[in-house]
C-alpha cells in the first residue's frame, strides 16, 4: 500500500494541489476545530439583518443626515460633545479609556461600534432594544452630551430642516421652548411636565427621527478582515498559506485553547465573536475609593429600564408592528438570572482596545486572561466561571491568538 500512497502524493505535486494538501495535513486542527474556525470567520457573517422598528433603517438620505448627526458637537450641553467624541473612527469607534468622558464622565467603558447592527440588546447592560433607541440614550445622559429633548428639536428645525424633511415629512412648528426633557435635572424635567402632550409628542417624535438617522449611520460601520479571517479562509479552500493568511504554531495553539479549554468560544462564538447576551463573570467593581466602590447590577436593572422605555420596539414612536417585536416580548425577566451579568464585545481588534471589562477594570489582556483562569468570585449574583487551569505556555499561547483578532 506504501507505493500507492506515494504515487498518490507524487500525483498531487504534479497537478499541483500538494500546497492546500500539506497545508490541511499540518495545521494541527482536527474536524471539530475546523468547523469552529469556519463559524468564528468573518466570512460566516450573515447579512445585516432589518430593523422593523426604523424605517429609515438603510435609507441614504438617513445615513447622511445620520452621519452628520453623529459628528455634530452642537448637540451636546458645552458645544464639544458628539457621538464621535467616544467613538473615534480610528479607534474601531471606541475611546481607549476605561469610563466614557462626555461633558462629565461616566460609569461605564465606551463599547466599539462596528458590526453594532448586528446587535439585538445594546449597551453593556441591554437597557435599549434597537440601535437608533440607543443612540438617544447619551443625548440626554446629565454626563455625557447633557442635552434635552427639546433642545434636540429646536436645533434640528433651525439647521437639518431641509434633509429632515426631504427624508422624514415637514416637521413641527416649533415655538421657542425651555430646555425640557423627562430624564433631565430638577427644572428640565418640570419644564417638560409643563408642555401639553401634543407638544411633547411632537418633540418626541423628531427625536426618535434622530435615532434612527443616527442609527442608519451607524449600521454602515462593519467588521474588518483580520488574520485570522484570511488564515480560516485558506483552510477550508485548501490552499497553500501567504504572508497573509498564516498563523504562528503558537497562535494555533492558543485558537485550540480558546474553542476548548479555555471556554471562550461560550461567549465570544459567532463570526463577530460574542453571543450578545448577557454574563456574569465575576468582575470586580471600579473603585474610586477603597470604601466606596460603584455599585453596578448590569443587566437585572436593565430589565425594568428597556420594559418601561417609549422608545422600545413596542412603543409609539417604533415602526414595527407588535409582532415584529419578539425578542421584547419574550425576554427574561429574571433579576436573579441576571443579577451582575454584562454583555461580551466582539474580540474583533481586541488588542488595540485596552483596558477590558465594562468598566475598564483591568488593564491588559494578561490580567484579563488571569481573570478566567481564577474564575474568582463574583461580587453579587453568581459567576458562569469555572477555574480552567491553565498553564503558563497556554495563557501565553491564548494571548497570542487574541492579539491575531
Amino acid at each position: 500500500m506504501k507505493p500507492l500512497y506515494l504515487g498518490a502524493l507524487i500525483g498531487l505535486v504534479v497537478s499541483g494541489s500538494i500546497g492546500g494538501y500539506y497545508y490541511l495535513q499540518n495545521n494541527g486542527l482536527n474536524e471539530a476545530q475546523l468547523e469552529a474556525a469556519r463559524t468564528l470567520s468573518l466570512a460566516s457573517l450573515p447579512t445585516l439583518p432589518t430593523d422593523p422598528s426604523n424605517a429609515v433603517a438603510d435609507n441614504p438620505a438617513a445615513i447622511a443626515l445620520g452621519q452628520s448627526l453623529f459628528n455634530e458637537t452642537a448637540l451636546s450641553a458645552n458645544g464639544k460633545v458628539a457621538c464621535a467624541t467616544c467613538h473615534l473612527e480610528n479607534s474601531q469607534f471606541q475611546d481607549d479609556l476605561p469610563l466614557g468622558q462626555g461633558i462629565g464622565t461616566t460609569d461605564r467603558r465606551t463599547m466599539p461600534l462596528l458590526g453594532v447592527g448586528y446587535a439585538s440588546w445594546l449597551f453593556w447592560d441591554g437597557r435599549k432594544d434597537s440601535l437608533w433607541s440607543q443612540a438617544l440614550g447619551p443625548i440626554e445622559s446629565t454626563v455625557e452630551h447633557g442635552f434635552t429633548r427639546t433642545q434636540v428639536a429646536t436645533y434640528v428645525a433651525k439647521n437639518y430642516q431641509e434633509p429632515y424633511e426631504a427624508l422624514l415629512g415637514p416637521l413641527t412648528t416649533l415655538e421657542t421652548l425651555p430646555a425640557a426633557s423627562p430624564l433631565g435635572n430638577d427644572t428640565q424635567q418640570t419644564a417638560w411636565a409643563e408642555l401639553d402632550s401634543e407638544q411633547q409628542n411632537d418633540i418626541n417624535q423628531i427625536f426618535a427621527n434622530v435615532g434612527k438617522s443616527i442609527a442608519a449611520f451607524e449600521r454602515t460601520l462593519l467588521p474588518v478582515e483580520n488574520q485570522f479571517d484570511r488564515y480560516t479562509a485558506a483552510l477550508l479552500a485548501g490552499e497553500s498559506p501567504t504572508e497573509k493568511a498564516t498563523l504562528s504554531q503558537k497562535e494555533i495553539d492558543g485558537f485550540k485553547i480558546f474553542v476548548g479549554k479555555g471556554e471562550c468560544i461560550q461567549c465570544h462564538n459567532g463570526p463577530r465573536l460574542t453571543d450578545e447576551f448577557f454574563h456574569n463573570t465575576g468582575v470586580a467593581s471600579p473603585q474610586n475609593s477603597v470604601q466606596n466602590p460603584v455599585i453596578d447590577h448590569g443587566r437585572a436593572d436593565a430589565i425594568a429600564i428597556v420594559e418601561a422605555d417609549i422608545f422600545n420596539c413596542l412603543g409609539p414612536y417604533s415602526d414595527a408592528n407588535q409582532d415584529q417585536c419578539g425578542e421584547l416580548r419574550f425576554m427574561s425577566r429574571d433579576e436573579h438570572l441576571f443579577e451582575r451579568a454584562f454583555k461580551p464585545p466582539s474580540l474583533r481588534g481586541v488588542a488595540e482596545r485596552a483596558p477590558y471589562m465594562h468598566a475598564g477594570q483591568l488593564a491588559t489582556l494578561s490580567l484579563v486572561i488571569e481573570h478566567y483562569n481564577n474564575a474568582p468570585t463574583a461580587v453579587s449574583g453568581h459567576t458562569e466561571l469555572n477555574p480552567l487551569g491553565l498553564s503558563t505556555n497556554e495563557k501565553a499561547s491564548l494571548l497570542a491568538f487574541l492579539e491575531v483578532l
